[in-house]
């Protein structure tokens, strides 16, 4: 299969289409969840879709190391290339990679300002023109409206679009992954798209529980397959 096929048959699509066309420069996605159900690779999926469109992705870690992210990026194209039979693989693989920096900061020892500045120093640096940053780990326990309407004025700044994960601590009581997490809704104002994740017969569902301004939220079908890391339509 060649790579035009395999991005017009992504179930990524569907999310596209489930949000009004994607997310939009300028705005905030969050993927919230509870500790260890598979935030972080459906931001590498939706980041890989971009990379393979020739679009650039900054990976912006919060946790200790990026061995992890950097092996779910290899996984998850191998995965792509031996399940749909990618033409010039290599060469493929080889582009993949230059549409993505990985970055990572510890929150509490990095205040949002030297964030942004480190952020735009890279992109300056590298000449690197991204077109999402994934912020994955970020604690939204620690931030305020304000440090999110300052990424929102950055990401508009800069013309490009932020994606955020949020993990649901387990005493923040009833979380199923149906509603918008309790931890984020004093920030929703600031928040354009929710995907929650709920676990359900050895998948993990995503819904949409906010979609911009529209008063009534729609299913995207999809699905993370744990084992394999990919995001899939729901059969």
């Amino acid at each position: 299969m060649v790579k035009k096929e395999l991005i017009k048959r992504s179930p990524l699509r569907i999310l596209e289409q489930s949000i009004h066309g994607g997310l939009g420069n300028g705005n905030i996605g969050v993927i919230a969840a509870r500790k260890g159900v598979g935030k972080t690779a459906c931001l590498v999926n939706i980041a890989a879709d971009l990379m393979l469109q020739e679009k650039h992705v900054i990976h912006v870690s919060f946790s200790e190391n990026t061995h992890h992210i950097i092996a779910w990026y290899e996984d998850i194209f191998t995965e792509l290339a031996n399940r749909f039979k990618l033409d010039n693989a290599q060469h493929l693989h080889d582009n993949f990679l230059k549409n993505r920096i990985i970055m990572n900061f510890n929150q509490d020892t990095i205040d949002q300002e030297k964030i942004e500045k480190s952020i735009l120093t890279t992109i300056e640096t590298c000449a690197f023109n991204a077109n999402t940053i994934v912020l994955d780990g970020y604690d939204f326990g620690k931030s305020s409206a304000g440090d999110l309407q300052s990424f929102k004025n950055f990401a508009s700044q800069l013309n490009l679009e932020l994606w955020f994960s949020a993990s649901v601590p387990d005493d923040h009581g009833y979380f199923d992954g149906s509603s918008i997490p309790e931890m984020i809704q004093p920030l929703i104002d600031k928040i354009s798209i929710v995907i929650c994740l709920q676990p359900r017969d050895h998948f993990i569902f995503l819904n949409l529980v906010k979609d911009h301004d529209a008063e009534m939220v729609g299913n995207p079908h999809l699905k993370l397959d744990p084992r394999i890391l990919l995001i899939a339509e729901e059969k």
